[in-house]
């Protein structure tokens, strides 16, 4: 499988605190939400996996700095895995550390129903603010948004927006950035102002309120392909109806 075709999930939730159960509660999310899926396996240095009989007591062990260690599927022909880190307060919106986790799903995850279950199990396990889903090349132009550095003077790739650097946003519960599978919480709805039954009719027909009163939003029928002038149209137009998001509306 190459990079350019995997999956990527990013979830952003409050910083772990103490024997935190989340890391744990996060891969069983994600195994019961992949049908046949089991992350037992760690990764060697040189790359190879090694299967984890006790896999929770490892997690748990291993849950430091704020995050947990990599675990996976151990096929390295179709490799499923996940893993999290901790934000520090200065690199994060609202200056409050948050707990990030990353996802890797291949291209023929079950299409975009695997998906969605995926992201809304590992963000609500999590306790997330935001999160997204999002074929990697997309995510890699979408990434390229963010202004770090006021000499950063590129223009952002395909005519998108310029979102601000997580560090400068206001607060944690505002999305930085739009993906094609968007998980938001019902603190993040509440903020960006979604949904309004009018504005977001379209939206709305391809979204799904969550267990815990957010909501997973999918902006294409298929997997977003900036390529596709209809996916870079409805990108640009979300980015338009949620100035929120990224930091960009006016203080």
């Amino acid at each position: 499988m190459t990079a350019k075709r995997r999956m990527t999930l990013i979830v952003y939730a409050p910083a772990l605190v103490g024997d935190d159960i989340r890391p744990v509660a996060v891969v069983h999310g994600m195994e019961r939400a992949f049908p046949g899926l089991r992350l037992e396996w760690r990764v060697s240095e040189d790359g190879r996996p090694i299967a984890l009989p006790q896999r929770d007591a490892w997690l748990a062990e291993g849950t430091k700095g704020g995050g947990f260690p990599l675990v996976c599927n151990g096929d390295e022909s179709s490799p499923v895995m996940i893993s999290g880190w901790e934000l520090p307060s200065g690199s994060s919106a609202g200056g409050q550390a948050q707990f990030e986790v990353h996802a890797q799903l291949p291209p023929d995850a079950g299409g975009s129903a695997v998906v969605a279950d995926v992201l809304e199990a590992v963000a609500q396990s999590a306790r997330a603010f935001w999160g997204h889903a999002t074929p990697f090349r997309a995510s890699v132009d979408i990434a390229r948004q963010t202004k770090n550095r006021p000499d950063d003077l590129e223009p952002p790739p395909r005519g998108l927006p310029v979102i601000k650097s997580p560090s400068a946003m206001r607060s944690p519960e505002i999305p930085h950035r739009l993906g094609w599978l968007n998980y938001w919480s019902a603190a993040a709805a509440e903020a960006i102002g979604f949904p309004d039954p009018v504005r977001d009719a379209e939206l709305l027909s391809r979204a799904r309120r969550t267990g815990a009163d957010g909501w997973v939003v999918q902006l294409t029928d298929a997997p977003l392909d900036l390529d596709n002038p209809a996916h870079l149209d409805a990108l640009k137009r979300a980015y338009e109806r949620f100035p929120e998001i990224g930091g960009r509306s006016a203080p």
